[in-house]
């Protein structure tokens, strides 16, 4: 779905940061401010139902001097959101499908824009969003490694020295030499979160990753992950798996119809939306 942004819209990075002014730095210490400022953010998406709405009737349109008028329907996928996340802040995101949590990371990771307000953040991020969702089916669990590496910042000398280690963790040493297409899913995702779990990030944001593999998988997986967890200056994770948002995280938010409704310690929070759902599900 497009999705359209306004004027008053504003992204800011390290170096927008910089060009502030001397007052403005002296209010607040570098150590203070938080890694991750929302200023009354929303994203609206608009859904063009008009299939026909070519080129050509557009053209036709404008020559005529007629009204372009194409069916469409919007919604607000957040709405007024307000955050400031500190260093050393794990933040844990629950809700619904389709409350707005992942939306929401992937604004963060710059994957969308706001439609208002402004987003503002001081670090690099490392997004663990849709993992694999660059791979090639076509190339060798070593070629794939290689060329995610790439999309990390990591030269190929660097990602084919660090291939025996994630062969290692993952099982998948015997396969390395075989083209993606043939791997089952459970060894596609080890080896995407193997990849993907291979960086050094200040904002680390995390989409349903603690999911990965069977049974004794997820446990390396969730030893490898609290080692990147330390590594990390902030955390902000999204999943249905609430245990491990009580072991991982020490805040938490609750996301419900794009809206935020919570935002407190994660068991408070977890507890609240659990509180909730069972009312729902009981008068249902």
């Amino acid at each position: 779905m497009p999705y359209s942004s306004r004027r008053k819209t504003r992204w800011s990075s390290g170096s927008d940061r910089e060009a502030r002014t001397a007052t403005a730095s002296q209010m607040e210490s570098p150590d203070a401010r938080p890694l991750i400022e929302l200023n009354d953010v929303s994203l609206r998406f608009v859904n063009y139902s008009d299939k026909q709405h070519s080129l050509k009737r557009a053209v036709l349109d404008l020559v005529l001097r007629r009204e372009s008028v194409a069916p469409k329907s919007e919604f607000w996928a957040l709405r007024a959101i307000n955050l400031k996340i500190h260093q050393g802040e794990r933040v844990g995101i629950v809700g619904g499908n389709g409350a707005g949590k992942s939306t929401l990371l992937r604004m963060l990771a710059r994957i969308y824009p706001p439609s208002s307000g402004r987003i503002e953040i001081r670090g690099n991020v490392a997004p663990l969003i849709e993992m694999g969702a660059g791979f090639n089916h076509e190339l060798s669990g070593t070629d794939n490694i290689v060329f995610n590496g790439a999309m990390l910042g990591f030269s190929k000398s660097q990602m084919l020295a660090r291939a025996q280690g994630i062969y290692e963790f993952t099982g998948l040493g015997e396969f390395a030499a075989l083209p993606l297409k043939y791997y089952s899913s459970g060894m596609y995702m080890r080896l995407a979160f193997a990849i993907a779990t291979e960086v050094h990030p200040d904002i680390l944001l995390i989409d349903e990753a603690l999911g990965v593999g069977d049974a004794a998988f997820l446990e390396k997986a969730k030893v490898r992950l609290r080692g990147l967890v330390e590594r990390s200056k902030v955390v902000i994770i999204v999943s249905h798996d609430l245990g491990s948002l009580r072991e991982f995280c020490n805040r938490g938010l609750w996301i419900q119809h794009g809206q935020l409704l919570a935002d407190g310690p994660i068991n408070d929070v977890i507890d609240q939306y659990l509180a909730r759902t069972t009312a729902q599900a009981a008068s249902a």
